[in-house]
Protein backbone atom coordinates (compact mmCIF):
# COMPACT_ATOMS: atom_id res chain seq x y z
CA UNK A 1 0.00 0.00 0.00
CA UNK A 2 1.68 3.39 -0.79
CA UNK A 3 2.23 5.59 2.27
CA UNK A 4 0.74 8.76 0.49
CA UNK A 5 -3.15 6.65 1.21
CA UNK A 6 -4.80 8.60 3.93
CA UNK A 7 -8.38 8.12 3.29
CA UNK A 8 -11.02 5.61 3.72
CA UNK A 9 -14.37 5.58 1.96
CA UNK A 10 -16.97 5.00 4.26
CA UNK A 11 -20.85 3.57 2.84
CA UNK A 12 -23.42 1.61 4.48
CA UNK A 13 -25.92 0.04 2.24
CA UNK A 14 -29.43 -0.97 2.40
CA UNK A 15 -31.74 -2.19 -0.61
CA UNK A 16 -30.27 0.05 -3.05
CA UNK A 17 -28.17 -2.05 -5.15
CA UNK A 18 -28.35 -0.41 -8.34
CA UNK A 19 -27.02 3.05 -6.23
CA UNK A 20 -25.13 1.13 -4.87
CA UNK A 21 -23.31 -0.06 -7.98
CA UNK A 22 -23.58 3.54 -9.74
CA UNK A 23 -21.09 5.12 -6.33
CA UNK A 24 -18.92 1.85 -6.67
CA UNK A 25 -18.41 3.30 -10.59
CA UNK A 26 -18.35 6.68 -9.10
CA UNK A 27 -15.48 6.27 -7.05
CA UNK A 28 -13.16 4.26 -9.40
CA UNK A 29 -13.21 7.44 -11.78
CA UNK A 30 -11.38 9.69 -9.30
CA UNK A 31 -8.31 11.13 -9.40
CA UNK A 32 -5.91 11.13 -7.26
CA UNK A 33 -6.28 7.26 -6.34
CA UNK A 34 -2.89 7.22 -4.56
CA UNK A 35 -4.80 8.78 -1.35
CA UNK A 36 -7.37 6.29 -1.13
CA UNK A 37 -6.57 3.21 1.36
CA UNK A 38 -9.89 1.52 1.41
CA UNK A 39 -13.22 1.97 0.11
CA UNK A 40 -14.88 0.16 3.32
CA UNK A 41 -18.87 -0.62 2.15
CA UNK A 42 -20.95 -2.78 4.77
CA UNK A 43 -24.06 -4.31 3.68
CA UNK A 44 -26.61 -3.97 6.07
CA UNK A 45 -28.68 -6.94 5.95
CA UNK A 46 -30.46 -5.66 2.50
CA UNK A 47 -32.97 -7.92 1.49
CA UNK A 48 -31.80 -7.11 -2.37
CA UNK A 49 -29.47 -8.90 -4.27
CA UNK A 50 -26.32 -7.31 -4.66
CA UNK A 51 -24.52 -9.46 -7.09
CA UNK A 52 -23.97 -6.69 -9.43
CA UNK A 53 -22.05 -4.92 -7.05
CA UNK A 54 -20.00 -8.04 -5.71
CA UNK A 55 -18.88 -8.82 -9.40
CA UNK A 56 -18.38 -5.04 -10.44
CA UNK A 57 -15.79 -4.63 -7.05
CA UNK A 58 -14.50 -8.04 -8.42
CA UNK A 59 -13.16 -6.68 -11.46
CA UNK A 60 -12.00 -3.63 -10.16
CA UNK A 61 -8.77 -5.00 -7.69
CA UNK A 62 -7.05 -2.09 -8.58
CA UNK A 63 -9.53 0.01 -5.96
CA UNK A 64 -8.88 -1.24 -2.19
CA UNK A 65 -13.09 -2.28 -1.82
CA UNK A 66 -13.77 -4.44 0.72
CA UNK A 67 -17.15 -5.38 1.03
CA UNK A 68 -18.74 -6.94 4.55
CA UNK A 69 -22.38 -8.41 4.61
CA UNK A 70 -24.03 -8.15 7.88
CA UNK A 71 -26.41 -10.24 9.40
CA UNK A 72 -28.61 -8.40 10.55
CA UNK A 73 -29.72 -4.48 10.22
CA UNK A 74 -27.48 -2.40 11.93
CA UNK A 75 -28.85 0.76 11.66
CA UNK A 76 -26.92 3.62 10.86
CA UNK A 77 -24.91 3.99 14.08
CA UNK A 78 -24.30 0.63 14.94
CA UNK A 79 -23.10 0.26 11.10
CA UNK A 80 -20.85 2.94 10.82
CA UNK A 81 -19.05 1.88 13.82
CA UNK A 82 -18.84 -1.39 12.48
CA UNK A 83 -17.76 0.35 9.23
CA UNK A 84 -15.06 2.50 11.11
CA UNK A 85 -13.28 -0.44 12.99
CA UNK A 86 -12.56 -2.25 9.72
CA UNK A 87 -10.83 0.90 8.47
CA UNK A 88 -7.23 1.48 9.03
CA UNK A 89 -6.78 5.00 6.76
CA UNK A 90 -6.63 8.51 9.33
CA UNK A 91 -9.28 9.88 7.33
CA UNK A 92 -12.68 8.63 7.35
CA UNK A 93 -14.95 9.68 4.63
CA UNK A 94 -18.80 8.87 5.02
CA UNK A 95 -20.58 9.27 1.92
CA UNK A 96 -24.96 8.13 1.48
CA UNK A 97 -24.43 5.20 -1.00
CA UNK A 98 -27.43 7.01 -2.57
CA UNK A 99 -24.95 10.01 -3.56
CA UNK A 100 -21.73 10.26 -5.81
CA UNK A 101 -19.20 12.64 -5.99
CA UNK A 102 -19.20 15.41 -8.47
CA UNK A 103 -15.90 16.87 -8.55
CA UNK A 104 -13.09 14.02 -9.76
CA UNK A 105 -10.94 16.12 -7.56
CA UNK A 106 -12.80 15.01 -4.40
CA UNK A 107 -10.21 13.22 -2.67
CA UNK A 108 -7.45 15.77 -3.29
CA UNK A 109 -9.84 18.32 -1.68
CA UNK A 110 -10.33 16.48 1.12
CA UNK A 111 -6.88 15.68 1.56
CA UNK A 112 -5.99 19.39 1.21
CA UNK A 113 -8.99 20.73 3.74
CA UNK A 114 -7.48 18.31 6.47
CA UNK A 115 -3.72 18.84 5.74
CA UNK A 116 -3.86 23.00 5.81
CA UNK A 117 -2.28 24.36 8.58
CA UNK A 118 -5.21 26.68 9.40
CA UNK A 119 -7.48 23.14 10.29
CA UNK A 120 -4.68 21.95 12.62
CA UNK A 121 -7.84 21.21 15.03
CA UNK A 122 -10.42 21.11 12.58
CA UNK A 123 -11.80 17.14 13.16
CA UNK A 124 -14.58 17.17 11.24
CA UNK A 125 -15.44 18.71 7.72
CA UNK A 126 -18.67 19.30 6.40
CA UNK A 127 -19.18 18.52 2.25
CA UNK A 128 -21.64 20.54 -0.39
CA UNK A 129 -24.80 18.63 -0.94
CA UNK A 130 -27.08 18.48 -4.18
CA UNK A 131 -30.07 17.17 -5.14
CA UNK A 132 -29.17 14.82 -7.98
CA UNK A 133 -32.20 15.80 -9.65
CA UNK A 134 -32.37 18.85 -10.16
CA UNK A 135 -29.01 20.46 -9.38
CA UNK A 136 -30.05 22.50 -6.45
CA UNK A 137 -28.61 22.79 -3.08
CA UNK A 138 -30.20 20.37 -0.49
CA UNK A 139 -31.18 22.50 2.32
CA UNK A 140 -31.54 19.43 5.19
CA UNK A 141 -27.84 18.41 4.24
CA UNK A 142 -26.80 21.83 4.53
CA UNK A 143 -24.71 21.85 7.89
CA UNK A 144 -26.59 24.92 9.91
CA UNK A 145 -29.67 26.02 10.25
CA UNK A 146 -28.81 29.60 8.81
CA UNK A 147 -29.50 28.79 5.39
CA UNK A 148 -29.98 31.69 2.89
CA UNK A 149 -27.38 33.79 5.43
CA UNK A 150 -24.33 31.06 4.58
CA UNK A 151 -25.33 29.02 1.31
CA UNK A 152 -23.21 31.03 -0.73
CA UNK A 153 -20.35 30.73 1.93
CA UNK A 154 -17.19 28.28 0.51
CA UNK A 155 -16.41 28.05 4.47
CA UNK A 156 -17.25 28.47 7.77
CA UNK A 157 -17.06 27.15 11.03
CA UNK A 158 -20.05 25.18 12.22
CA UNK A 159 -21.89 23.19 14.93
CA UNK A 160 -23.16 20.11 13.26
CA UNK A 161 -22.61 18.09 10.22
CA UNK A 162 -25.07 16.74 7.89
CA UNK A 163 -24.56 12.77 7.24
CA UNK A 164 -25.00 12.46 3.76
CA UNK A 165 -21.60 13.37 3.31
CA UNK A 166 -18.87 14.22 5.32
CA UNK A 167 -14.66 13.50 6.74
CA UNK A 168 -13.79 13.10 10.28
CA UNK A 169 -10.07 12.61 11.54
CA UNK A 170 -9.76 9.26 13.17
CA UNK A 171 -8.53 10.76 16.11
CA UNK A 172 -11.55 12.23 17.06
CA UNK A 173 -12.78 8.59 17.71
CA UNK A 174 -10.21 8.25 19.18
CA UNK A 175 -10.49 10.96 21.45
CA UNK A 176 -14.48 11.41 21.87
CA UNK A 177 -15.35 7.30 21.02
CA UNK A 178 -17.95 6.15 18.38
CA UNK A 179 -21.65 7.32 17.14
CA UNK A 180 -24.28 6.31 19.88
CA UNK A 181 -25.40 3.04 19.54
CA UNK A 182 -28.92 3.54 21.33
CA UNK A 183 -29.56 5.71 18.35
CA UNK A 184 -31.13 3.57 15.57
CA UNK A 185 -31.66 5.94 13.43
CA UNK A 186 -31.56 10.20 13.38
CA UNK A 187 -29.82 12.80 15.17
CA UNK A 188 -26.66 10.40 15.98
CA UNK A 189 -24.94 13.44 14.02
CA UNK A 190 -25.60 16.02 16.71
CA UNK A 191 -24.57 13.90 19.47
CA UNK A 192 -20.96 13.23 17.93
CA UNK A 193 -21.16 17.08 16.96
CA UNK A 194 -21.11 18.36 20.61
CA UNK A 195 -18.79 15.66 22.05
CA UNK A 196 -16.30 16.52 19.65
CA UNK A 197 -16.85 20.30 20.17
CA UNK A 198 -16.47 19.16 23.56
CA UNK A 199 -12.92 17.98 23.04
CA UNK A 200 -11.76 20.93 21.34
CA UNK A 201 -11.84 19.82 17.57
CA UNK A 202 -13.45 22.11 14.84
CA UNK A 203 -16.18 21.69 12.26
CA UNK A 204 -15.78 22.94 9.57
CA UNK A 205 -18.14 23.25 6.49
CA UNK A 206 -16.04 23.66 3.03
CA UNK A 207 -17.70 23.34 -0.78
CA UNK A 208 -14.53 22.22 -2.23
CA UNK A 209 -15.83 18.92 -2.23
CA UNK A 210 -19.84 18.61 -3.63
CA UNK A 211 -21.83 15.59 -3.66
CA UNK A 212 -24.63 14.74 -5.47
CA UNK A 213 -27.90 13.08 -3.39
CA UNK A 214 -30.00 11.00 -5.31
CA UNK A 215 -32.90 11.93 -2.27
CA UNK A 216 -36.22 13.25 -3.82
CA UNK A 217 -36.23 17.42 -3.24
CA UNK A 218 -39.76 16.07 -1.62
CA UNK A 219 -37.96 14.35 1.35
CA UNK A 220 -37.96 10.17 1.91
CA UNK A 221 -41.28 8.79 2.69
CA UNK A 222 -42.04 9.22 6.41
CA UNK A 223 -41.83 6.48 8.44
CA UNK A 224 -43.51 7.47 11.66
CA UNK A 225 -40.75 5.14 13.85
CA UNK A 226 -38.21 7.43 12.34
CA UNK A 227 -39.87 10.62 12.87
CA UNK A 228 -40.16 9.86 16.47
CA UNK A 229 -36.65 8.38 16.58
CA UNK A 230 -35.50 11.86 15.50
CA UNK A 231 -38.02 13.54 18.17
CA UNK A 232 -36.59 11.08 21.05
CA UNK A 233 -33.34 11.63 19.93
CA UNK A 234 -32.62 15.37 19.43
CA UNK A 235 -34.11 15.59 23.09
CA UNK A 236 -31.60 12.79 24.36
CA UNK A 237 -28.94 15.23 23.26
CA UNK A 238 -30.12 18.46 24.68
CA UNK A 239 -30.33 16.46 27.96
CA UNK A 240 -26.69 15.23 27.57
CA UNK A 241 -24.94 18.26 26.66
CA UNK A 242 -26.98 21.63 26.57
CA UNK A 243 -28.62 23.20 29.30
CA UNK A 244 -32.15 22.08 30.82
CA UNK A 245 -34.49 24.74 29.00
CA UNK A 246 -32.88 23.40 26.03
CA UNK A 247 -34.28 19.92 26.94
CA UNK A 248 -37.15 21.09 27.37
CA UNK A 249 -37.98 23.32 24.21
CA UNK A 250 -36.36 20.47 22.47
CA UNK A 251 -38.59 18.21 23.22
CA UNK A 252 -41.75 20.39 23.01
CA UNK A 253 -41.13 21.96 19.46
CA UNK A 254 -40.41 18.26 18.20
CA UNK A 255 -43.38 16.77 19.41
CA UNK A 256 -45.08 19.68 17.43
CA UNK A 257 -42.96 18.26 14.53
CA UNK A 258 -43.79 14.82 15.10
CA UNK A 259 -47.82 15.80 15.06
CA UNK A 260 -47.14 18.03 11.74
CA UNK A 261 -45.07 15.50 10.02
CA UNK A 262 -47.34 11.81 10.99
CA UNK A 263 -50.99 14.12 10.09
CA UNK A 264 -51.66 13.96 13.89
CA UNK A 265 -50.28 10.28 15.15
CA UNK A 266 -51.72 10.66 18.11
CA UNK A 267 -50.36 7.28 19.27
CA UNK A 268 -47.26 7.87 18.35
CA UNK A 269 -47.56 10.99 19.86
CA UNK A 270 -47.89 9.27 23.19
CA UNK A 271 -45.37 6.61 22.80
CA UNK A 272 -42.83 9.03 22.07
CA UNK A 273 -43.54 11.38 25.22
CA UNK A 274 -42.42 8.38 27.36
CA UNK A 275 -40.09 7.59 25.83
CA UNK A 276 -39.04 11.18 26.56
CA UNK A 277 -39.61 11.27 30.18
CA UNK A 278 -37.53 8.40 30.56
CA UNK A 279 -34.58 10.54 29.19
CA UNK A 280 -33.35 12.00 32.58
CA UNK A 281 -33.72 8.37 33.95
CA UNK A 282 -31.39 6.33 31.65
CA UNK A 283 -28.91 9.19 30.21
CA UNK A 284 -26.21 10.66 31.69
CA UNK A 285 -26.08 14.63 31.61
CA UNK A 286 -22.46 15.40 30.58
CA UNK A 287 -22.73 19.80 29.99
CA UNK A 288 -20.47 21.10 27.41
CA UNK A 289 -18.19 23.52 29.05
CA UNK A 290 -18.27 27.33 28.62
CA UNK A 291 -15.45 27.34 26.12
CA UNK A 292 -17.98 25.35 23.96
CA UNK A 293 -20.78 27.37 24.65
CA UNK A 294 -18.85 30.47 23.37
CA UNK A 295 -18.03 28.87 20.63
CA UNK A 296 -21.56 27.35 19.19
CA UNK A 297 -22.36 31.43 20.37
CA UNK A 298 -19.86 32.63 17.73
CA UNK A 299 -20.99 29.67 15.35
CA UNK A 300 -24.52 31.66 15.51
CA UNK A 301 -25.72 27.55 16.64
CA UNK A 302 -29.53 27.40 17.29
CA UNK A 303 -29.96 25.06 20.17
CA UNK A 304 -33.44 25.38 21.30
CA UNK A 305 -34.89 22.67 19.17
Amino acid sequence: MNNSAQISIIIITYNRQADMLHLAENITTLQNQQLLKEVIIVNNCSTENYQKVEEYISKHPEIPFHYFFSNENLGVSRGRNYAIQKSTAPLLVFIDDDAVFQNKDALLQIHNIFTEEANTNMGIAAFKVYYYSTNQLQVNAFPHKQFEKRKDLPKFDTYYFSGCAHAIRRSVFNTVGFYPENFFYGMEEYDLSFRTLKAGFKIVYDDRVIVMHKESPHGRISNKDKIRGMWVNKTKVAWKYLQKKHFYSTALLWSIEYLKRTNGDIRGWIKGWKQVRMIPGTEERTPISSKTISYLEEVDARLSY
